[in-house]
């Protein structure tokens, strides 16, 4: 027989309203069943306020790490958790170094290169993934938002301001180029954020091209000014071999059997 414990007292409503005046949501919402477990087990004061604040700390955390992976914008959610290192032809240590995030916090960037399914992108979102975890904002783009995002603050001159206002992300992600020819707008876009961003801020690429080649895909004097800056303090990455998706794919584990 399982026996139901009685629910905690409510708060006092003036220490209710005490507690939403100073924003403590954690505090209130815990402070019933810590109040009643302090008295029955008689807490020293200062357990009831560790206890509390705890609380209050942990949840505002977990809060700040939500609000942070919404705004970042990842495209799936993968974490190093689903991350297999000896599938990467980027060797282990290169991998291992890349996860500290020193070269993050040293506003260096990273430009992974290589043949689609190589695990760029699951490498670039893991890593926003671990920046996210550790405190730091991350914003993740395509080179087609870049391109919309010029065109919707060209009108009103505004596009300077939408890239400032980009830079406020400790690190920049800008994946998948070379996939799709770039148009105008978006060669602009990957400029103007590549040179705003330089020595101020961490910008990571993933793209089917060696960087030497953005010039196939973009203005010639463009692509050269822009690879110009995104090098100078970047850490260049090469993959290689078949794609990892059509592996799985043939051999079957690209989806669930059929019952």
């Amino acid at each position: 027989m399982t026996t139901t414990l009685p629910a905690p007292p409510a708060l006092p409503a003036d220490l209710d309203t005490l507690l939403r005046r100073l924003r403590l949501p954690h505090v209130r919402h815990l402070a019933p069943e810590v109040l009643a477990t302090a008295k029955a087990q008689r807490w020293d004061p200062a357990e009831v306020l560790r206890a509390l604040f705890t609380a209050e700390a942990d949840g505002r955390d977990r809060a700040g790490l939500a609000t942070r992976r919404a705004r970042a914008g990842f495209p799936t959610g993968k974490t190093f958790e689903a991350w297999d290192p000896q599938v990467s032809s980027i060797p282990t240590p290169t991998q291992q170094a890349l996860q500290t995030l020193e070269w993050v916090h040293r506003r260096e960037n990273l430009v992974i290169a290589g043949p689609a399914g190589t695990g760029k992108t699951f490498l670039l979102e893991a890593l926003g993934q671990r920046a996210v975890e550790q405190g730091l904002h991350v914003a993740w783009f395509t080179l087609e938002a870049l391109g919309v995002l010029v065109r919707a603050h060209r009108a009103d001159d505004s596009v300077t301001r939408a890239v400032e206002k980009i830079l406020r992300a400790d690190l920049i992600v800008v994946d998948d180029i070379g996939l799709l020819p770039v148009g105008p707008d978006a060669a602009e876009g990957l400029y103007r954020l590549v040179d705003a961003a330089y020595e101020k801020r961490s910008i990571a690429v993933s793209s089917n091209l060696h960087p030497a080649g953005f010039d196939e895909i973009m203005p010639k004097t463009l692509a050269t000014a822009t690879v110009d800056r995104l090098l100078h303090h970047a850490h260049l990455c090469q993959t290689t071999g078949e794609s990892v998706r059509l592996a799985q794919a043939l051999s079957g584990q690209g989806v669930k059997p059929l019952n």
